[in-house]
């Protein structure tokens, strides 16, 4: 996976939501969806999907689509935007 787009649809898959859904500005806890058990199942679709294994630090700062995407840059995983 590789695109802004693509990054939504693993939130999308994670909260059982459509992707229409996912605005790019979405926080933690923004919608009903994302509440701390949702960040864990979050956390396993982006590992499985992006192929990172996502530190803790990172796991309790990842609070945002934004925030996420910097994250995944950091791990090395390209053209996420």
């Amino acid at each position: 996976m590789s695109t802004s787009k693509d990054l939504r649809e693993v939130f999308a898959k994670a909260f059982s939501l459509p992707v229409e859904q996912i605005p790019e500005d979405l926080e933690y806890q923004g919608i009903v969806e994302w509440d701390s058990m949702s960040h864990l199942v979050l956390v396993q679709e982006i590992e499985a999907a992006y192929g990172v294994a996502i530190e803790m630090e990172d796991i309790l700062e990842m609070g945002s689509v934004t925030k996420v995407r910097d994250m995944l840059a950091r791990y090395g995983v390209g053209s996420i935007v």
